[in-house]
């Protein structure tokens, strides 16, 4: 068994502990066998960030105290540096700063990627640093996106896994919604059309005989 697998991140002796006791660690030393959790980006996570548009960032204060804090833009705006390295542009927001004191205290970071469409999530584990070279920032701003970035963030991977679909909600983007209306409204209105044509004696195809 490899003596530090990547899981330990996440599987502390504690956490093995009680998995022990609830009948789970069986399952996780067979994984651990062959080295935990992944370590670097794959076509499957590259794929999965290519269409995110939101995801969740996880910090820690040094006295332990946690916060998670939402970040969003356009598909894509979670750009893959390389196989290990992670970055988007860190855009003007409420201006706590809760997780750029946090970082600079303490740099282990916690992503947590969900896909509400197809009901899927990964945990990402690493070490996150705060960029401020404007050239760095332009190149992970999205194009056209009208939001104004403060810095960048950039993670470098230690580890990540993916969870099973149980209980995620299977929720529709707005957008997706508006475009059915859109086409349902239309249809709606031809038929209404079509029936007020019927009812005048015309038909839909012209005069009746």
């Amino acid at each position: 068994m490899n003596e530090h697998p990547s899981s330990d991140v996440a599987f502390t002796p504690v956490v093995k502990e009680i998995q022990r006791q609830r009948g789970s660690r069986p399952t996780y030393e067979r994984m651990e066998a062959q080295g935990g959790f992944y370590t670097e980006i794959d076509e499957r996570l590259a794929t999965f960030i290519a269409n995110l548009n939101s995801f969740y960032l996880g910090t820690a204060n040094t006295s332990g105290q946690p916060y998670i804090q939402h970040r969003g833009g356009p598909p894509g705006f979670l750009r893959i540096l390389d196989k290990k390295t992670l970055g988007f542009a860190d855009f003007s927001g409420n201006r706590q700063h809760i997780s750029m004191g946090n970082l600079a205290e303490n740099d282990k970071v916690c992503l947590f990627l969900m896909d509400y469409v197809n009901r899927e999530r990964i945990k990402i584990w690493g070490r996150a640093r705060v960029e401020t070279d404007p050239t760095v920032i332009e190149k992970l701003m999205p194009v056209n996106y009208r939001a104004k970035p403060e810095q960048a963030i950039v993670i470098t991977i230690e580890a990540w896994d993916g969870n099973c679909p149980q209980h995620i909600p299977h929720l529709v983007p707005y957008s997706e919604l508006e475009q059915t209306r859109a086409v349902l409204e239309k249809r709606i209105a031809e038929l209404e059309a079509e029936l007020k044509k019927a009812r005048s004696g015309k038909g839909v195809f012209g005069e009746n005989p």
